[in-house]
């Protein structure tokens, strides 16, 4: 690979709480990161309905823009990645009806259950391999016409979340694979809309964009953000808008022998696929199969990860603001292995108080109750790794190629304490970093729509040539192996 010109390129990375806008470029064979804009994506509530702000990140977006001119910057494109399962309706104006529902909205609690009257579970999960999950947008869209939205038969086109910012800042409209994989709406053999699962929720194909690959140009800045920005001929990608295709991307892996963790509010454990695996033991399993970034499939479980630590950190902060490393050393210091949580358990999807629910699931459970800040923190920390050797065990039975090693990757993966408790509790080793996966990813996959990079195999060596990876090994194997046989009886869905 030679580039004797450097090229630059503009990731818009955004997650279920914050954004950034970082420039890339590929030097020597290693890629250069700046972060120029980071801000706030919060959820907001009005009369008990939970939306994202479409406008303000659009216009963080074009904040972005401005700066990457203040910084003299020219950028080659730009691309834009987000959490998956939520969109925004547009109608025949070309204008959004609303703003977009969070996935965290309780108004597709029971859901799913309600749809598999129209149609059986396990013939959804046939259609489509996707993990059943109540905020999928198959049952967002199922609720919504059925609690009669007031914009439901107005609806002219679905555009998923990076999608629909695309749109904004190009004025054309397309459904990137990797994005539209989550919603429990695509086939995963032929990538492309279920009609019956469409004409369950009273919509056809046409109320979508076409379906496009990774690295697709979705085309150049409309007049009025090149006005409003004072930037010229810059195209938007459709890179892997899905996040965590992005960042599974990033994996520095240097053969197939692996499975990933992409550790951040939620923690998603999986291994890459060539074909779908949809079958009886996945559908009682809920494994999900997912587009990858290369037209591959993530054969995956969705994990609740950093938001039990997230929501019981901003509790703690009510009383005397806390970091994130005064948490770890914390339950660094707090006795070990005295009770235990299942992470993925109903009750810590959306509650009131986190602390109070762990307290209640500890309760029912007869064990022991955390009381201080780092026994809470110890009980999340020792239950996730115990929650990814239960997960782990399953995907190397599912596996056709031996699973050797573990890569976490993303901002969990700076968490050099949960590292520790992982590998220890799967007896594997475990290789962290890079820590901006996604962002990674995003301007990886902008380069290969440029031509700078040949395959997923160049972009993994980059990786490697760009980031200071940290391994941990296992250590007191037989004492967390006992201690998993505890946190087995206490596994519950309550």
């Amino acid at each position: 690979m030679t580039n004797s010109k450097q090229t630059t390129f503009l990731a818009i990375d955004l997650g279920a709480t914050s954004g950034r806008a970082i420039l890339g470029n590929i030097e020597n064979g290693a890629l250069q990161l700046k972060e120029i804009h980071r801000f706030s994506n919060l959820i907001t509530e009005i009369n008990g309905r939970m939306y994202w702000d479409l406008f303000s990140l659009y216009n963080e977006i074009l904040t972005s823009l401005k700066k990457v001119k203040a910084n003299q910057v020219d950028i080659e494109s730009m691309g834009i990645d987000t959490w998956g399962v939520d969109f925004v309706c547009f109608g025949k104006d070309g204008d959004p009806l609303r703003m977009p529902y969070s996935y965290r909205d309780t108004m597709t609690f029971g859901a799913p259950e309600e749809f598999f009257k129209l149609m059986p579970k396990q013939e959804v999960y046939d259609k489509t391999g996707i993990q059943i999950m109540n905020f999928n947008s198959l049952f967002q869209l199922f609720t919504q016409k059925r609690n009669n939205s007031s914009i439901y038969d107005v609806i002219d086109k679905v555009l998923f979340m990076p999608d629909a910012l695309s749109y904004l800042l190009t004025g054309k409209m397309v459904t990137e694979y990797t994005i539209a994989s989550t919603s429990q709406m695509i086939n995963p053999y032929n990538k492309a809309f279920d009609d019956s699962l469409l004409e369950a929720v009273g919509l056809t194909k046409d109320n979508f964009a076409p379906v496009v690959l990774s690295g697709t140009v979705v085309g150049e800045l409309t007049e009025s953000v090149k006005q409003q920005t004072n930037i010229d001929n810059v195209s938007v990608i459709a890179v892997a808008g899905h996040d965590t295709a992005s960042a599974v991307l990033a994996t520095p892996a240097k053969n197939e022998n692996f499975a990933y963790l992409s550790s951040g509010t939620w923690s998603l454990m999986g291994i890459e696929s060539k074909e779908p695996v949809v079958n009886d033991e996945t559908f009682s399993l809920n494994f999900t199969n997912e587009g990858g970034a290369d037209g591959s499939i993530r054969l995956l479980k969705n994990i609740c990860g950093m938001w039990l630590i997230e929501q019981c950190k901003k509790e703690w902060d009510n009383n005397d603001a806390v970091s994130y490393d005064e948490i770890v050393k914390a339950a660094e210091e707090a006795a070990p292995f005295k009770c235990f949580i299942n992470p993925d358990s109903p009750c810590f999807a959306s509650p009131v108080s986190m602390i109070d629910s762990i307290h209640q699931y500890c309760k029912e459970t007869n064990q022991y109750v955390p009381q201080t800040m780092g026994e809470i923190a110890r009980c999340i920390y020792e239950s996730l790794a115990f929650r990814y050797k239960q997960v782990l065990a399953n995907l190397q039975k599912l596996a056709q190629q031996p699973i050797e090693t573990l890569h976490i990757i993303g901002g969990g993966s700076k968490n050099r304490l949960l590292n520790s408790y992982t590998a220890n509790a799967i007896g594997l080793p475990v290789v962290a970093g890079p820590s901006e996966a996604t962002a990674i990813g995003n301007v990886l996959l902008q380069a290969k729509a440029a031509g700078l990079v040949k395959d997923k195999s160049e972009m993994r060596q980059i990786v490697r040539n760009s980031v200071e990876l940290e391994s941990f090994a296992p250590e007191g194997e037989s004492n967390w192996k006992k201690q998993y046989e505890e946190y087995l009886k206490v596994f519950k869905e309550i």
